[in-house]
């Protein structure tokens, strides 16, 4: 499960790599979290950055087992659920970031951080859905969810998930309302393992309430009491 991305760019390089208008609300995230408020396009309002919630708004969090299914979206179930499907046509976004989050397991209590990102250290976009509802005193709530697919080579040394990520043509198809099933279905694969790199962490991304610029520089390989570990 990805549950933790970066997105650290600037109002102006985000606007101008995904030729948006990016409001006054945006601010760079060193650990975007489930719950949170987050920056994504939508394919209804692709000339500009909205703020969603990822998976679920803060009040309905405390169902643990619904957060955790809306967090992420499995490629595979896209072929098992048609909602899924119909919503994959529908309702498609992007998420702007330049880094994602994984744990590596070296025990049973024991895991280590690690921070993923391009090779060449640019933003890049992860595919992603949203959605539409009203909370209990009738107001309108967003929400998006990342969609994951089993770890390519490189990432599959810490975790078995990783998120879609898009290059830029992926990014317009994405977006295009008009675009086939075909078309979208053949952007749901991993991307070449060459243009990732990772790193350990700190542990501190384990507190989603800690979102500060340490937090990506690269650390000893430490569990998450922030015990050094031989393992890496």
């Amino acid at each position: 499960m990805i549950e933790r991305y970066t997105i650290t760019a600037s109002r102006t390089d985000l606007a101008e790599r995904f030729s948006v208008d990016v409001p006054d609300f945006y601010k760079e995230r060193y650990n975007a979290a489930p719950t949170q408020l987050l920056p994504v396009i939508t394919s209804s309002a692709p000339e500009g950055v909205s703020l969603f919630y990822w998976g679920i708004s803060p009040e309905w969090s405390k169902n643990k087992m619904v957060s955790e299914k809306i967090i992420n979206v499995r490629t595979e179930s896209f072929n098992d659920r048609p909602a899924l499907k119909r919503a994959l046509m529908k309702t498609r976004c992007l998420v702007p970031a330049d880094g994602f989050y994984a744990w590596k397991k070296v025990g049973k209590k024991t895991s280590i951080p690690y921070h993923f990102m391009m090779a060449d250290r640019e933003t890049f976009s992860i595919a992603a859905l949203w959605e539409e509802f009203e909370d209990t005193e009738g107001n309108q709530i967003q929400t998006f969810s990342i969609i994951t697919l089993p770890a390519d080579d490189i990432v599959n040394n810490i975790a078995e998930r990783m998120p879609v990520i898009l290059n830029r043509n992926g990014e317009q198809i994405w977006l295009d309302k008009t675009s086939g099933e075909e078309k979208i279905v053949d952007l749901l694969k991993p991307i070449s393992a060459s243009n990732l790199n990772y790193y350990p962490v700190s542990p501190g991304i384990a507190n989603t309430s800690l979102d500060v610029a340490s937090l990506i520089l690269p650390t000893p390989p430490a569990d998450q009491h922030g015990n050094l570990t031989l393992f890496d």
